[in-house]
């Protein structure tokens, strides 16, 4: 039996004697560590109040005189986590540093985002002095691919005095975790809670039909079983009474009839659902922004009511309230009245796609109970506290950026996690809708995984290369790479590999000698049969190895012929959703993969890459292309005469072209054929040692490189990038047999981007120079910007504008080109490539334009735009133009442009979410 930790310290007493509630027995822990000069580590699930640790660090700074930084990996928790300090310590204690705002900076206690505490390490600024305690809320945001780096910058970084309190979800590596930070900054408490402080209970919608996920019947104390219950009724709902033991045959054909989108039950009578079951208020999660809005919609056109006349009007008070900084003409751009009417009524979507002030509204309504579902995409699980009594998943497929993928079981128990207010609920509910793709086994494989790993996504990049070597040198950069987590991880599972490694070569020398006694039992010479087994397996490796050159032949026949069409030429396009006839609108440009712009038949408008054909594209024919190709007009009337041209796609299914003969691998054939070993027969015995011994030695080559490169991995990718910035001048040998960052490098130092080495890139060539401040912000805007899907990216020709921006965008593709080569040869990942589709629509605005002229601007390039993506995008163009101009000599014309650039972009509805 575990003795309850007791509250003893000083500061620890005055702090608890000043919260409403007792705090729990691992806060105590977590606190008495800090109060005792140790570094803590908190694992602890969703809604347990791990906060709580961290908001005492801030008391614990402020007692002892000493300094207190909060960082959160996103703006919107930063700002709640600021006004909640700030009614606790008073406005004058805290201040706000997220990049794009700047409240009261030298405040004692300051909350900002990881990145910005990042960069003060970098600058090695000034208010770093007397900084005592560092809180890295969401830690496990270390695990992250595109941004995780950047936590491990920050412990490495900051100054061995500093006590880092890091606040994670419950991972199951938590002690590795603990270990690793112990190694790097001194002696850290590991204090794990994997208790609920609210229970959760996992529920599966069927239709009309609510049922528990688990066996509640079970009291053994096992593993939980499916609800038996549910399995069958899900049984009969597709197959029939009748229909036993085709169960996933039925589902796969149920999926194929309905869809992977259908959910099975309309979302207005699923609201009326949790209501009448006590749910509300609950979270749906949808994985889409046209999820949440078609959810949202639905709920407007039905009779749903969930709020009283009074509590209408409240929300009326909020809204105004939040809409107090709009210009009077963007309301109608940006669908007040409608979302307003779903506020009224009780619902609201929240998303990226909804300006900041939206969902800052929704937020407040929501924590006031006047919002009593919210249909969500899963930013809204990343820390802002807005717990539920219920959570609804509709899938258990996300989008990531790249494809669609699996829910993670971290992932589930994040999003569920939001179910159960601690002292409001006395259980919460994670309901999932059932669809034929979401088999109950599966849910209570998620839900029963409660943790899961935490893995480093560490990895050497430009900016910080030549941060690290400005501060440390080359050898002091590398020393800190191999303190790690990445390289902490990579350590421990090497001894593992070499493990392995060595119970590999146990086992191959056993087999050599079983082989060579199997070899004398049938009077066979083992020499004379190695040399067999080694022709048969040279002859397999022989036709692996032609099946990937003709592969690549063809890859590099395709992206040739491909690179080399030309505006108006009608070829097919062989694979994909777009197949059949096509007509170039604008030619690719370079690059390892040409992606010429096309439009099809049916007035489908993309860039299509080797990916959509088998064989070498053939030009079909010509036909006749207007000069401007950006209207639907325009498309539709070039897609009317492809139909109308006469030309016909090639007839029947498209077959790769046949392979060449290898007079080498028929050669090897004959010699196989005619070796004395190959008509022998009773061996089968010795075959099979044979293939095993062959497993076993690839499993000893594969291992033994494995080690050698996974323990040098980190290392060789950072000189990799070393090499690209001594190619590129950014760095240079002293002379003195080190290396030391270049004036021309001071510059890269600064940019914190992405497209870091381009940005540097195209200022040292001089391409953004001499632009107006409305061109400057558009060019910048290809370096950021991402197209949300596959859509109409026009190339720099089609691009409006003036022939300024024209040619520094061109200028800008042709740095990126040399660019790549230079990363090519190191084998360095190469920077992506630009992206025009926000150009005209920043252009726009920076020249002063209204926001529907904006979002107009965007859509006849091809970019259908929210509101929140045309500011979140506006944002990063300040902040990166910010950059440039503080980066480059003050009194050059790019300063200049760089600041009117930001004044231009920084008004209306982007400046009120900047304030």
């Amino acid at each position: 039996m575990t003795t309850r930790a007791e509250i003893s310290g000083p500061e620890l007493t005055a702090f608890a004697g000043r919260l409403e509630f007792a705090i729990d027995d691992f806060q105590i822990r977590g606190c008495t560590a800090l109060e005792d000069g140790l570094g803590v580590l908190v694992c602890a699930p969703t809604g347990a109040g791990k906060t709580i640790v961290g908001e005492f660090a801030v008391h614990l700074a402020l007692a002892r005189g000493g300094k207190c930084f909060y960082t959160t990996p996103i703006k919107a928790l930063s700002n709640q986590k600021y006004h909640d300090l700030i009614a606790v310590h008073g406005a004058e204690n805290v201040g706000l540093l997220t990049g794009d705002n700047s409240i009261n900076s030298s405040a004692p206690v300051v909350i900002m985002t990881t990145e910005v505490l990042r960069n003060m390490i970098y600058a090695d600024s000034p208010a770093l002095q007397g900084l005592s305690h560092v809180v890295m809320d969401e830690v496990h945001f270390l695990a992250d691919r595109f941004r995780g780096a950047v936590w491990e910058e920050v412990i490495l970084g900051l100054d061995p005095g500093v006590r880092v309190v890091s606040l994670s979800a419950t991972v199951s590596n938590a002690e590795e975790f603990g270990d690793w930070i112990t190694t790097v900054r001194g002696d850290t408490a590991v204090v794990v809670d994997e208790h609920r402080p609210v229970p959760l209970h996992q529920h599966m919608l069927v239709g009309n039909r609510m049922f528990e996920l688990f066996d509640r019947r079970r009291r053994d104390g096992g593993k939980p079983e499916v609800n038996p219950e549910l399995t069958r009724y899900i049984k009969h709902r597709v197959l029939g009474a009748d229909a036993v033991g085709t169960y996933r045959d039925r589902l796969a054909r149920e999926r194929g009839r309905r869809g992977t989108r259908t959910t099975g039950v309309s979302r207005p009578r699923l609201v009326s659902m949790l209501e009448n079951e006590g749910l509300l208020p609950a979270i749906a999660f949808i994985f889409s922004r046209a999820g949440c809005e078609g959810a949202l919609a639905q709920c407007l056109r039905s009779d749903l009511r969930l709020l009283e006349p009074d509590e209408a009007d409240r929300v009326d008070e909020v809204v105004e309230r939040h809409l107090t900084e709009l210009a009077p003409g963007d309301a109608d751009v940006l669908g007040v009245d409608a979302w307003r009417a779903g506020l009224r009524r009780g619902f609201a979507a929240h998303h990226a796609g909804l300006l900041p002030t939206f969902r800052q509204a929704v937020e407040e309504l929501f924590t006031l109970g006047l919002v009593k579902v919210v249909f969500a995409t899963e930013t809204l699980a990343l820390g802002i506290n807005m717990p539920a009594r219920s959570v609804v998943l509709e899938r258990l497929v996300k989008y990531n950026g790249e494809s669609h993928v699996d829910l993670t079981p971290g992932e589930y128990t994040q999003l569920t996690g939001r179910a159960g207010r601690r002292g409001i609920d006395v259980e919460g509910h994670a309901v999932v809708v059932w669809t034929p793709e979401v088999l109950p086994d599966r849910v209570a494989g998620l839900a029963g995984a409660r943790t899961f790993p935490l893995k480093s996504s560490f990895a050497p990049e430009y900016n910080m290369a030549m941060n690290l070597i400005d501060r440390l040198g080359l050898d002091g950069s590398r020393t800190l790479l191999r303190r790690s987590f990445a390289q902490f991880q990579t350590d421990r599972s090497v001894v593992g590999q070499a493990r392995q490694l060595d119970s590999a070569e146990r086992s191959l020398r056993k087999l050599d000698t079983e082989l060579d006694a199997a070899s004398t039992r049938h009077a066979l010479d083992p020499d004379v049969f190695a040399e067999y087994v080694d022709l048969r397996a040279a002859i397999k490796q022989r036709e692996r190895a032609q099946r990937f050159v003709r592969r690549l032949d063809s890859e590099e026949s395709i992206a040739e012929d491909l690179g080399a069409l030309t505006r108006g030429q009608v070829v097919s396009v062989q694979t994909g959703r777009h197949r059949g006839l096509a007509v170039v609108l604008d030619p690719a440009w370079k690059g390892a993969d040409p992606k010429p712009l096309v439009l099809s038949e049916d007035g489908w408008v993309g860039r299509v890459g080797s990916a959509e054909f088998v064989n070498p594209p053939e030009v079909l024919g010509d036909l006749r292309v207007p000069k401007d190709t950006r209207t639907r007009h325009a498309r539709r009337e070039i897609a009317a005469a492809l139909r109308k041209s006469g030309i016909e796609r090639p007839r029947g299914r498209v077959k790769k072209k046949a392979a060449a003969t290898d007079p080498e691998l028929d050669e090897m054939r004959g010699r196989l054929r005619r070796h004395p070993v190959h008509k022998a027969s009773g061996l089968d015995d010795l075959y099979r040692l044979a293939e095993r011994r062959g497993r076993v030695q690839r499993d000893v080559e594969s291992l033994g490189k494995a080690v050698q490169e996974r323990t040098s991995q980190l290392e060789n990718d950072f000189d990799a990038v070393v090499g690209v910035l001594l190619d590129l001048s950014y760095l240079e040998d002293d002379g003195e047999g080190s290396i030391r960052v270049t004036p021309t490098g001071a510059v890269l130092r600064r940019i914190y981007s992405e497209s870091d080495l381009l940005v540097a890139e195209c200022i040292r060539a001089g391409v953004w120079d001499r632009l107006s401040p409305p061109d400057l912000a558009a060019v910048v805007s290809s370096v950021l910007f991402t197209s949300r899907r596959e859509s109409y990216r026009g190339g720099v020709d089609s691009m409006p504008g003036n022939r300024a921006l024209r040619d520094a965008l061109t200028g800008t593709l042709e740095v990126w080109e040399a660019t790549n080569r230079v990363q090519e040869r190191r084998g360095v990942v190469q920077t992506r490539e630009p992206d025009t589709g926000f150009c005209a629509a920043v252009s726009a605005w920076a020249s002063g334009r209204s926001l529907r002229e904006a979002l107009l601007a965007a859509t006849e390039q091809g970019n259908l735009l929210s509101p929140g993506d045309f500011v979140r995008w506006n944002r990063q163009v300040i902040d990166l133009l910010e950059q440039i101009r503080s980066s480059v000599d003050p009194n050059a014309p790019l300063a200049s442009a760089a600041k009117r650039a930001v004044a231009g972009v920084r008004r209306g509805v982007v400046a009120s979410e900047l304030d």
